[in-house]
């Protein structure tokens, strides 16, 4: 019988356990850091944010996306982006730009100025010019913020029926890292933060989620096969038996979108950059983070246990005790 093809191999032990404390200050290092610029340099919010002008545009069938933007790149429009929108034949594109409703009519007439050097009047067709006042953009801004915290905050409530109050801080904690350390690289790089990157990032709250739920499962498992042994011993082996996983899922994912980052074009390279980043911080968060709060948290409540049983007091702190595995 040939032997299975092993990334990993079974009697691994690397010690991921001893090395927490480093990883964790490291984190808090990069939060607090993300935080900084947060407040000093702050995000490139794109025009679902700000406020701007959106001009909807009619052009010749035989034009496509990267041919509109590279005329209009030659406008010097503000934070131009260019959408396709509708099917392919209707070739009909949406232009957006920076700008207030004073610039309104600037910004149409600088893309029809744009469109005049290489066609004709009757080639192309300015459908509509709207503006995103500023006002209904930092209302869409805040929302997106409440939407990222109201997934942390389901997230929590399921990871504590799921598991208990050991796992479910640690998960969390896990998600709000990648996500502040994901904005982070957006506010170093200075690409444009809307409202396609803001979806990205709640994709990568679910799919980091799932990634940490694996490692959880594995020390309940394990705690369960070795009622006696200690939380630290039983985290690490449950970290490395899920570290094939872990690197063939994030590596296959990565792959996945690293192609579509090459080759998808602008209108999807910097939600696909978005996916890049958070797969590489949501590996390292359920490694490092999320399994490192399990053994905080299993040492508080054995902490507070024992001290309510010295004091005599009646209540107990009551855990979850870990399912029977059927074999």
């Amino acid at each position: 019988m040939k032997k299975m093809f092993e990334i990993i191999r079974p009697d691994t032990n690397i010690n991921f356990v001893g090395l927490r404390n480093f990883y964790l200050g490291l984190s808090v290092f990069l939060i607090a850091g993300t935080l900084v610029l947060f407040y000093t340099k702050g995000l490139n919010y794109g025009i679902d944010y700000t406020g701007g002008a959106e001009v909807q545009i009619r052009v010749p069938q035989a034009w496509d996306i990267s041919k509109v933007r590279s005329e209009l790149e030659n406008a010097e429009i503000k934070g131009l982006k260019v959408q396709q929108i509708g099917e392919p034949k209707d070739s009909q594109y949406l232009v957006k730009a920076q700008g207030d409703e004073s610039s309104l009519n600037k910004v149409a007439g600088q893309v029809s100025a744009a469109l005049l050097k290489s066609l004709k009047a009757s080639d192309f067709e300015i459908q509509r010019a709207d503006v995103v006042g500023p006002a209904a953009g930092e209302s869409l801004r805040m929302s997106g913020y409440l939407s990222m915290l109201y997934a942390l905050l389901c997230i929590l409530v399921y990871v504590t029926i799921r598991f208990d109050l050991r796992y479910s801080p640690g998960a969390v904690l896990a998600l709000f890292h990648d996500s502040v350390i994901t904005m982070g690289v957006f506010i170093v790089t200075q690409k444009q933060f809307d409202l396609q990157i803001l979806a990205a990032v709640l994709a990568l709250i679910g799919y980091s989620n799932n990634d940490t739920i694996i490692v959880y499962d594995r020390v309940r498992e394990t705690l369960h096969n070795h009622p006696g042994m200690d939380i630290e011993k039983a985290v690490n082996k449950a970290v490395n038996e899920t570290l094939g996983r872990t690197i063939l899922t994030s590596a296959c994912t990565f792959l996945t979108v690293f192609s579509l980052w090459m080759f998808g074009g602008k209108v999807i390279e910097d939600f696909a950059f978005t996916l890049m980043v958070g797969l590489v911080v949501g590996a390292y968060s359920s490694i490092f983070v999320a399994s490192s709060f399990v053994i905080t948290m299993t040492h508080y409540y054995e902490r507070r246990a024992a001290k309510q049983k010295s004091s005599g007091s009646k209540r107990r702190v009551h855990v979850k005790p870990e399912p029977k595995f059927e074999s």
